[in-house]
């Protein structure tokens, strides 16, 4: 009998379970060869040896962990999310049971999960957008992580493996994090303008999704400060505040991301965060002997073999490439805007940052523009 205390966990339980097997069959060797040796000094007698049978307590039968509980990459990139499972053989014979891998991505709605990858045997299916673009590594025999690649930002989040033979089943869970950049926003009809699936449709547009709270908070820990309070991917309505202030919740708070709670999806008004990453195109500012004006300077990127690029554009440019330049340009919403790497004097002076000039008169008002070209 394989001996277990109270403290041990179930995967030191079934370390054991394992040992006790190799142990036992270890120990089958060591008889089979006795029993060779004496069957040959005894001209091959007929009498049965007996064999001693090592047994589990009742515990867990198939264990599976994540070696990373969290992974990075970016949009565009290639992950695996590992999953490994230990099975006990002695529970389940000689194989009469097939493994079925299960993978699902979770959703703020715990009692939601989306179907991702699903295997058993020769069988495989793959669910929604993730077609054409998972599999099993199959590293391993016990190995049932699953490699996503052209990563889109909507596979951000939290994912589920789950292992089931016979009867057996258990699970582990792998965050996919990736690189890339929060940022806030509001359409041309002023600050507080959007409800909850409008502010979805307003990061989509500017080639980004709406952030999650994860998101805003590591962006908060980065150094955003922004006072207006916008919609996140859970339905809550939040706010980052790293120098506390009078007009945003009092000077004397602690710097933190400030909780409005959850409000009404279709009724409720608030502006947005939304999240970007790596693009796949050159984001550059257009050259041009004149100013122009918004209908200008969308046909000018066009003459130029791009499209006008997207505010999510110029801040990943920003943030992730460095890219800096002091002239102020149309974007794709009719928003002019320029990004600062490296703050100085008439540019940003004292951080950098994308700085917001406005959305000024589409017909009358002249600016240079920034065009993005992606890559096929």
């Amino acid at each position: 009998m394989t001996a277990f205390s109270e403290e041990d966990s179930p995967k030191m339980q079934l370390k054991k379970i394992l040992w006790a097997t190799k142990m036992k069959s270890l120990l089958l060797l060591v008889l089979i060869s006795i029993c060779g040796a004496d069957h040959r000094s005894d001209n091959y007698t007929l009498d049965h040896d007996r064999v001693i049978h090592i047994q589990a307590e009742n515990g867990p039968r198939l264990l599976v962990e994540a070696e990373q509980a969290k992974v990075f990459s970016h949009r565009g990139g290639n992950v695996t999310l590992p999953c490994k499972f230990l099975r006990d053989p002695t529970a389940f014979g000689s194989g009469t049971h097939k493994i079925r891998i299960k993978w699902t991505k979770l959703t703020s709605d715990y009692l939601k999960e989306v179907d991702v990858f699903v295997s058993m045997g020769y069988h495989k299916k793959t669910y929604g957008g993730y077609q054409g673009r998972v599999f099993l590594k199959g590293g391993s025999d016990n190995d049932a992580s699953l490699v996503i690649t052209d990563l889109t930002l909507d596979d951000y989040g939290r994912y589920k493996c789950e292992v089931i033979e016979g009867l057996e089943d258990d699970t582990a869970v792998v965050a996919l994090d990736l690189q890339g950049v929060v940022f806030p926003y509001f359409p041309r009809l002023g600050r507080y303008n959007l409800n909850f699936h409008e502010a979805q449709q307003a990061c989509l547009d500017q080639d980004a999704v709406i952030a999650s709270f994860d998101q805003l908070y590591d962006a908060w820990r980065g150094g955003l400060d922004w006072c207006n309070a916008g919609w996140l991917s859970d339905g809550s309505v939040q706010y980052p505040i790293t120098k506390p202030r009078e007009p945003c919740g009092g000077q004397n708070t602690v710097p933190g991301v400030r909780n409005y709670g959850f409000w009404d999806k279709e009724k409720s008004r608030y502006d947005v965060f939304c999240f970007t990453s790596n693009f796949n195109g050159r984001f550059y500012y257009l050259i041009h002997p004149t100013k122009l004006t918004y209908d200008e300077a969308v046909q000018a990127c066009l003459k130029d073999g791009a499209q006008i690029a997207k505010v999510g554009q110029i801040f990943a440019a920003w943030k992730l490439l460095g890219y800096d330049r002091c002239d102020a340009g149309w974007l794709a919403d009719g928003s002019v805007r320029y990004p600062i790497s490296r703050p100085r004097r008439r540019c940003s002076p004292t951080e950098a940052a994308v700085r917001f000039v406005g959305f000024p008169d589409k017909k009358h008002k002249l600016y240079g523009v920034y065009c993005f070209r992606a890559y096929n």
